[in-house]
């Protein structure tokens, strides 16, 4: 959401809300503007090459050598001991996830008109960082499901055997969208966009990547090489999304280097006393 949106404070809620919410909009879809653009692109790039190459072997390696004899190793489909892990695995399931972020940036858009000043600039600044986030997520795994649909490899024992090499392209069966895993996908497009905006973060959401990745394992779901390629999908989503915010001059700043570094946002504390005044009398 756009950090100094200009809004006349004469206008009705209703008037402020609308212009609030087309220029949080509007941002996004602007012209990039900073001059280092090119030097992050070009450092992203190579990145995103080291990352491809170091995870693409390691899903071919996967899908080769350990795919069928890890899948047969895992408790049985629909084991019932197994129903705490069902209900885990759905902390990585992106309906969820998006359903949260966006409920987060619908408060932000309906609060917002009512403050002014530093408070409101407070708020929209958190309103910028979670728009990134919900970008991440939902552009990764948007592309996660062309990918299932193209590829259409089978889930695990789908044909009644350990086979890792179970394709139907263009099937459109749910049964074929093994690779690659949504959850993993999402998981990991959450922890990245989390981790570079609030680094302190970064130990807490790895664990509830690799966390969620494992559940789809155990519960035969997917194939190891499936989750690998989640993780890949939703890391350089994450991180094409982030160029396009700092482009753009949204959260973000382009070091000489190329380098893409989060802005300083508001404080938990600061965020707290904005939200005390949104709701006094």
């Amino acid at each position: 959401m756009a950090a100094s949106p200009a809004v006349v404070e004469s206008k009705n809620y209703l008037s402020r809300f609308g212009t609030l919410a087309w220029l949080s909009l509007a941002q996004l879809v602007r012209s990039p503007s900073h001059s280092r653009r090119a030097e992050a692109a070009r450092r992203a790039a190579r990145h995103v090459l080291w990352l491809s190459a170091g995870l693409g072997a390691a899903i071919i390696v996967l899908m080769y050598a350990i795919d069928a004899w890890e899948i047969a190793q895992m408790p049985k489909r629909g084991t019932p001991s197994l129903w705490w892990v069902r209900i885990l695995t759905d902390f990585g399931k992106d309906e969820y996830v998006l359903a949260v972020l966006g409920g987060l940036l619908i408060a932000v858009a309906i609060v917002s008109p009512v403050l002014h000043g530093i408070r409101r600039s407070l708020l929209l600044g958190l309103g910028t960082r979670l728009q990134f986030i919900f970008c991440a997520v939902a552009v990764s795994s948007l592309v996660t499901e062309v990918l299932k649909y193209s590829i259409g490899r089978g889930r695990p024992f789908v044909g009644g055997e350990a086979n890792a090499f179970h394709f139907s392209h263009f099937a459109g069966n749910p049964a074929y969208f093994s690779f690659p895993s949504g959850h993993a996908t999402t998981a990991f497009a959450l922890a990245f966009a989390v981790s570079v905006i609030w680094p302190k973060a970064r130990v807490a959401m790895a664990v509830y990547a690799i966390v969620i990745a494992a559940t789809r394992l155990v519960l035969v779901a997917h194939h190891p090489s499936d989750v690998v390629a989640g993780a890949l999908v939703g890391l350089i989503g994450a991180m094409f999304v982030r160029y396009w915010f700092a482009a753009r001059r949204l959260g973000f700043a382009i070091q000489r280097d190329g380098t893409i570094v989060s802005l300083v946002g508001p404080s938990s504390r600061r965020l707290k006393r904005v939200a005390r005044g949104a709701f006094a009398p």
